[in-house]
């Protein structure tokens, strides 16, 4: 790993950043898990109404007893991290240079109940391939900011940090940071940043990735929304996809409270770690099956029970469960369908895991992506992929942004 990051971050408005969070708040969190008070156990045996009170019980009793956000701390801390301040707020990032010459430049984007925890474990891989199973030729350099009200970025004070605003913040930094070519990656919300970025198309953008397409056309949409069957012309890809993005339309109840009443169940998130806990836990339902796991001693790929709590303490220690929220009811009030065809023309890859809650077809992805130059299907994976699979995360980018490098 590169250590001359901060020497080579020129622009005096990059400012370095130090995590050190005060021991009187990881106190107070250990005080206010050890007094939660529990509801009643569900009156169902399977997940149907949200997060199962034994899960909920494993994981505070092992959050209030063994887990250590000191080593949290320490590990973020021995990397390269930043603020500068863009278009009025402070945006946090981690900038990891890749020892080799001539690497790409990536721009890496998180989403939601995530954060710049979520992409840690594929920061090695991805500037030092060589020492995982790649070549000289396929290194980046990674640049990994916190969404604005996620985690150490500033918080928006005022409406109208919307994707678009976001996308034009992200180019601003690369050219900050003195990149004038480079790539973007995203995953949930780090999709719809990403396909913003490539519809701006500013100077310097070679292309994107995603691994959640943006895909379902317009008039699909309008079925989705009428209570509609799939129409039988479908073809068997499609209705499956239909079939995903109709149950996340009216089931995500996360969205749909965080997308019209950020405010009010912000007074619980940043009340109650606990109550944050289960909340950033009920994502959808394969996700929490195999997060739930975790707190069973079940492994998820590469994800710990330590990684799922330092990303969900990350959450309370800034208070920023809440500003998070608000990107869905800015999302809302932007009138855009987040699941509508990305109408991108920029070269973009796209990566399908077997195991994400909407899976893409080919057939609606190539309408979406004007100039799709890599596609493919995961053999494993789910909407953490980059967390859970980083090695074949990995090398998925490496495989997609290949005739980018030259």
């Amino acid at each position: 790993m590169s250590t001359d990051t901060a020497t080579m971050n020129a622009d005096p408005a990059v400012r370095p950043f130090h995590v050190d969070i005060g021991e009187e708040a990881i106190a107070d969190l250990r005080r206010r898990i050890g007094a939660w008070r529990p509801p009643e156990r569900e009156p169902v045996d399977d997940q149907s109404q949200g997060v199962q009170l034994a899960t909920v019980q494993a994981l505070a009793n092992y959050w209030a007893t063994q887990y250590d956000w000191r080593r949290c701390e320490a590990n973020l801390n021995t990397l390269p991290q930043f603020t500068t301040s863009i278009d009025g707020l402070d945006i946090h990032f981690i900038h990891v240079r890749s020892p080799q010459q001539n690497a790409l430049p990536l721009i890496v984007t998180h989403g939601w109940p995530g954060s710049i925890i979520e992409q840690l474990k594929i920061i090695e891989p991805l500037t030092d391939p060589t020492e995982h199973g790649g070549s000289a030729s396929d290194a980046f350099d990674v640049v990994i900011p916190s969404l604005p009200g996620y985690g150490f970025s500033g918080k928006p004070h005022a409406t109208g940090w919307d994707l678009d605003r976001i996308a034009r913040a992200w180019a601003v930094l690369m050219g900050r940071l003195g990149y004038t070519r480079y790539v973007a990656q995203g995953g949930d919300w780090g999709t719809g940043v990403s396909a913003a970025m490539a519809r701006q198309a500013p100077d310097g953008l070679l292309g994107i990735h995603v691994s959640f397409a943006q895909m379902v056309p317009l008039d699909v949409l309008g079925h989705i929304r009428n209570g509609d069957p799939a129409p039988a012309s479908l073809s068997d890809a499609e209705k499956r996809a239909y079939g995903q993005v109709a149950f996340a339309t009216y089931h995500r109840g996360y969205g749909i409270i965080q997308g019209t009443r950020p405010q009010t169940i912000g007074y619980s998130l940043a009340d109650t770690p606990v109550g944050l806990a289960a909340w950033l836990l009920d994502h959808d339902a394969t996700t929490y099956e195999h997060l739930a796991q975790l707190f069973t001693g079940q492994p998820y790929g590469a994800i710990t029970r330590d990684d799922w709590l330092d990303n969900t303490s990350l959450y309370w220690l800034t208070n920023t469960a809440t500003s998070a929220a608000r990107l869905y009811w800015q999302q809302g009030v932007t009138g855009k369908n987040f699941f509508a065809a990305a109408d991108v023309s920029l070269p973009a890859a796209v990566t399908v895991f077997p195991q994400e809650y909407v899976t893409a077809p080919r057939s609606w992805t190539e309408k979406a992506y004007h100039n799709l130059i890599y596609f493919n299907h995961a053999e494993r994976g789910g909407h953490f992929a980059a967390w859970e699979q980083p090695q074949l995360f990995s090398e998925e980018l490496r495989t997609a942004f290949r005739t980018l490098h030259a």
